[in-house]
């Protein structure tokens, strides 16, 4: 079974009326959150990410809190990468650190997320890494929206490694023969 097909089986894409973190409206909505509780899946994404990013020149990976965390452990431990961590609120004891883990400045992380929309958490995270001294050069991600989030990093100057588009996920899932009739009619809406 394909990844497209496994991520259809255990609900993380969804159809229906949906707002995205964005604001905007979709009829379709991926929640890949719901990998954590499939190991196989799990590893099957940081699989697949990892193929995607053998051309990149990094020290560092980063996943974008909080899906992508687990996503970035995966990989971290699959491949002996080692990782840091970005907590979207500042500590205000202890270290007050805002990334976590053991790194220098001027090392290259890549930065890992689940979906990009508009690019928002990811910008917002590369902007901590930067402020911590960190080169961000390349981001990767499993799914690209195609809703302006790729033309939005790459405009920061990093360059996004997509493993599918949104189309390619529909048109998979149309031609797979996995979906209920409503949703045959809502991927056939939105592939036009």
């Amino acid at each position: 079974m394909n990844l497209i097909t496994s991520l259809y089986r255990i609900d993380a894409i969804k159809f229906g009326e949906f707002t995205l973190k964005s604001g905007q409206s979709s009829k379709i909505y991926l929640d890949l959150r719901q990998i954590i509780s499939y190991p196989d899946i799990l590893h099957s994404v940081a699989e697949v990410l990892w193929k995607k990013i053998q051309s990149c020149h990094f020290n560092l990976i980063c996943g974008v809190p909080y899906t992508a965390l687990p996503i970035a452990t995966c990989i971290s431990l699959q491949y002996n990468v080692p990782m840091v961590m970005r907590r979207k609120e500042k500590k205000s004891y202890g270290t007050k650190q805002q990334i976590e883990g053991k790194f220098h400045s001027g090392q290259n992380c890549l930065i890992i997320e689940d979906i990009i929309t508009t690019g928002s958490s990811i910008l917002e995270t590369a902007d901590d890494l930067q402020g911590a001294g960190l080169k961000i050069t390349d981001v990767a991600v499993l799914i690209n929206r195609e809703q302006g989030g790729e033309e939005n990093v790459q405009k920061q100057g990093y360059k996004l490694h997509a493993v599918f588009t949104l189309q390619e996920i529909m048109n998979e899932l149309l031609t797979s023969s996995i979906l209920r009739e409503a949703e045959k009619l809502i991927v056939t809406e939105l592939l036009q």
